[in-house]
């Protein structure tokens, strides 16, 4: 694939940089009440490792700052005011420390009260995301007989002219929809309307399958256009799992890469050995680490040895054994219940050494 990335004015979240051609980034958004620090700081630190660079924390009411506020000093990674509605909770949230603030103008209220926002945040030397969809359209176009993702690119254009008259553009422009055509269309159009870096993301997209089935049509499709400088996959389901999808779906797209890449067969009346548990146990075991491997686990002798072969480590499995490869080279043969281990052992080594073990 020839990746070419659409060219946008760089914006600093903390001390993360997004657009610019900096490399895309992977949010997602905690699940817990402010109020309660330990446990949203708990979630952080679970998503931070999972691979989460910037996190949003919504604010519901004044009674979540004070969490807040400490929740942003202890964070590991750059905190995001999510705010709709209450103008005030927005400009409290920049004078109490957070990286960035995530508006939907179309909601906050009247003009007076967006360029409250706008004043605060620039105080505060920090970006706004103007989050347009369906809920927040500009008032303008809210009612016309448009598609909707004509109605969320003039939404999305009106709020930024209007931000770059008040003299403020450290800007991020986000239109999503739960539809994946209307969110593709809303973000190419976009893509030479404005010079502001995407935060993309099918919104309200469903639970964990239907979620990142939708999300990987529309941000694959965005990606692959060069479209899109901070991502975050929707889900119902633990946030964590938003940040696995997102890295999956860069890695997928040979984008950006962090930790292995598992590639397994899907079975076959030729498989001799139990390979759908062998596969999610290796796949577990692989969540905790960081170094970028092709791991192959194949189940039989029409691709496992091509494909073990291209993998940087890998097992080809036959009747009740393995065959470990790395880098095109055999390096034993093990039996079945010790794939696993062995596999493991060979991608620690590489961890450590650059390399398998020499046996």
């Amino acid at each position: 694939m020839t990746y070419e990335r659409r060219d946008s004015r760089p914006v600093m979240v903390g001390r993360v940089m997004v657009g610019g051609g900096a490399p895309i980034t992977v949010q997602s958004m905690t699940t817990t009440d402010p109020r309660d620090v330990s446990a949203t700081l708990e979630q952080i630190g679970r998503l931070t490792e999972a691979g989460c660079e910037i996190v949003r924390v919504a604010l519901p009411g004044h009674e979540s700052l004070d969490g807040f506020e400490r929740v942003c000093a202890q964070s590991p990674i750059p905190v995001v005011a999510d705010v709709h509605f209450d103008h005030t909770l927005a400009i409290e949230a920049a004078r109490r420390g957070a990286a960035k603030l995530r508006v939907n103008p179309g909601n906050i209220g009247s003009l007076d009260r967006v360029d409250a926002v706008i004043d605060a945040a620039g105080e505060a030397g920090i970006p706004i995301r103007i989050g347009v969809n369906a809920g927040s359209l500009a008032s303008e176009h809210r009612d016309k007989d448009w598609p909707l993702a004509d109605k969320l690119v003039a939404s999305a254009i009106a709020f930024c002219e209007h931000f770059e008259g008040r003299g403020f553009t450290d800007i991020v422009v986000a239109a999503k929809a739960s539809n994946v055509v209307s969110t593709v269309d809303a973000y190419r159009a976009l893509s030479t309307a404005v010079p502001y870096p995407f935060h993309i993301g099918v919104t309200e997209a469903g639970t964990s399958l239907a979620g990142t089935v939708k999300s990987s049509v529309g941000l694959g499709i965005l990606l692959a256009e060069g479209i899109g400088d901070t991502l975050r996959v929707s889900l119902t389901s633990d946030p964590v799992d938003e940040v696995r999808v997102g890295w999956a779906i860069l890695a997928a797209l040979d984008i950006r890469r962090r930790g292995p890449e598992l590639v397994s067969c899907p079975t076959c009346g030729r498989c001799e050995v139990d390979l759908i548990p062998l596969a999610r146990e290796i796949e577990e075991r692989l969540r905790t680490r960081t170094t970028p491997l092709k791991v192959a686990v194949m189940g039989c002798v029409v691709n496992g040895p091509g494909e073990a072969r291209e993998a940087d480590i890998g097992v080809a499995a036959g009747k009740g054994v393995g065959m470990i490869f790395a880098k095109g080279r055999p390096l034993r043969k093990v039996p079945e219940e010790g794939i696993v281990d062995a596999l493991m052992d060979e991608i620690d080594a590489i961890d450590r050494h650059g390399a398998p073990a020499d046996r």
